[in-house]
């Protein structure tokens, strides 16, 4: 019991940033930088989600990797229950204007959840791979690989028509147009999502070392672990 209590605070914050993500992913972000109109490349759980791997390291810092790896299968158990059940509840809701038919759910929810796993385990082995170098170094180099490894497999699964056997296509997603909304190249309006997503994923990446280094410094080195 002592031990689980422990273990609790990472469990409980990794649920809240994956059920957070899941339900402002929903909302596009509103504004312009310029001629670039956030909405078409940003929602707000861009803002949110990244925080999943600070938690990840986090755990890995103070109890090492293979605790790690619980908290990242309870964060990948929510993602894919998450991306299920919340779109059709905000929906019934009124609080997003599109129904998202069962079967695009599931796609969703496969590319969720395979991203969300691969990322935070190669962020774990990477963390673990450098723990012993200078304190920023695992924990930046750590979430960059796997913010790059998430963001591609994501977008890749849940848009690509390449997956079209893992669920229906999202028309909208496929259509054309300028790069990022404003650059001088074609390309299909996933493209330019996944680019915002991961653009903003490495900006929090830097901006997260705050809050790991005054919580990391707390705590001693744990022994390296498998």
């Amino acid at each position: 019991m002592i031990l689980f209590s422990r273990y609790l605070p990472f469990v409980a914050a990794m649920a809240l940033v994956v059920v957070a993500s899941n339900i402002l992913v929903q909302f596009p972000m509103q504004g312009a930088v310029g001629g670039l109109s956030l909405a078409d490349i940003l929602t707000w759980g861009a803002f949110t989600y990244p925080f999943s791997f600070l938690v990840t390291d986090l755990a890995n810092r103070r109890y090492g990797p293979a605790l790690a790896r619980r908290i990242v299968f309870v964060g990948f158990m929510t993602a894919v229950i998450c991306s299920i059940l919340v779109p059709p509840f905000l929906f019934r809701q009124g609080l997003i204007e599109f129904e998202t038919a069962a079967d695009r759910l599931v796609r969703i929810a496969a590319a969720s959840g395979t991203a969300f796993l691969i990322a935070q385990l190669l962020d774990v082995a990477v963390f673990n791979r450098l723990r012993r170098q200078s304190w920023w170094r695992a924990p930046i180099v750590g979430t960059l690989v796997g913010s790059v490894f998430d963001t591609a497999v994501f977008f890749t699964v849940a848009f690509s028509a390449a997956f079209a056997f893992a669920g229906p296509n999202d028309g909208f997603a496929l259509e054309t147009a300028p790069l990022m909304g404003v650059l001088p190249i074609e390309a299909m309006r996933w493209v330019s999502w996944a680019l915002g997503d991961l653009a903003v994923k490495l900006i929090i990446a830097v901006v997260a070392l705050i809050p790991y280094r005054l919580l990391a410094a707390r705590w001693s080195q744990p022994a390296l672990a498998v």
